[in-house]
C-alpha cells in the first residue's frame, strides 16, 4: 500500500491507479524526500509532479510543507484517483493540490506558473526524446534556484541537462530505479 511518510498528513494512505502507472516505493520516496528537506527544498516550495500518477510525489511534498502542488495525469483514470487523494491530503494539511489532467508537454506549453520543486516520473517506456522536449519546455517555467528530479529504471540514461539549459546535480541507485537530480545551468 502507498502511503504518505512524514508531515501532517503522516500515514494516510493513497489510493493506486488499477493499470498504466507505477508508484515510487516507499523506500525511494524515504530517501528522496529526506535528502530534499535536508537541503531545505520543500517547506514553501511550489512543487509541479509531472506523470503524477496517484500524485504520491506531489502530495508527499504537501504533506512535509509546499506551500503549492500541481499534479498532472493524462489518463482520466489516475487523474481521478490523483484527486481523490489530493482531497484526502488537504484535510489533513491545508494545501490544496490542483489535479491537471493533461498530457505533460501540452500542460507545460500552455501555463505561466513557475516552480521551485519539479518530479518527472514517466512510465518507464517513455522515450528519452519525451524527457528532452519535457525539460526543454519545463525550464521557462522553473523559479532561479528550482531543482527536478526525473526518476527512470537503472538502464535509461541520464537526462540530456545540458540541451535544456540545466546542469546535473546528483544522482542516486535504489534497486532498479535511478534518482537524478538537476538545476538551472545558471544557479
Amino acid at each position: 500500500m502507498t502511503r504518505i511518510i512524514a508531515g501532517a498528513a503522516r500515514g494516510l494512505g493513497l489510493a493506486v491507479p488499477d493499470a498504466g502507472t507505477r508508484p515510487t516505493s516507499d523506500r525511494v520516496r524515504e530517501s528522496l524526500f529526506g535528502s530534499l528537506e535536508t537541503h531545505g527544498l520543500i517547506d514553501g516550495a511550489r512543487v509541479l509532479d509531472l506523470y503524477a500518477g496517484s500524485g504520491a510525489l506531489g502530495l508527499e511534498s504537501a504533506s512535509r510543507g509546499a506551500s503549492a502542488v500541481d499534479l498532472v495525469e493524462k489518463a482520466r483514470a489516475a487523474a481521478a484517483v490523483a484527486s481523490r487523494n489530493a482531497a484526502g491530503v488537504a484535510k489533513a494539511t491545508g494545501v490544496g493540490a490542483r489535479v491537471h489532467q493533461s498530457g505533460v508537454l501540452p500542460f507545460l506549453r500552455s501555463t505561466s506558473l513557475v516552480w521551485d520543486l519539479v518530479f518527472i516520473d514517466p512510465p518507464y517506456d517513455v522515450a528519452e526524446g519525451e524527457i528532452a522536449e519535457v525539460l526543454a519546455a519545463l525550464t521557462p517555467r522553473l523559479s532561479p534556484d528550482a531543482v527536478v528530479i526525473v526518476e527512470r529504471a537503472k538502464r535509461s540514461p541520464a537526462p540530456d541537462w545540458s540541451a535544456a539549459g540545466m546542469s546535473a546535480m546528483r544522482d542516486k541507485t535504489y534497486g532498479d530505479t535511478t534518482v537524478w537530480w538537476g538545476e538551472l545551468a545558471s544557479a
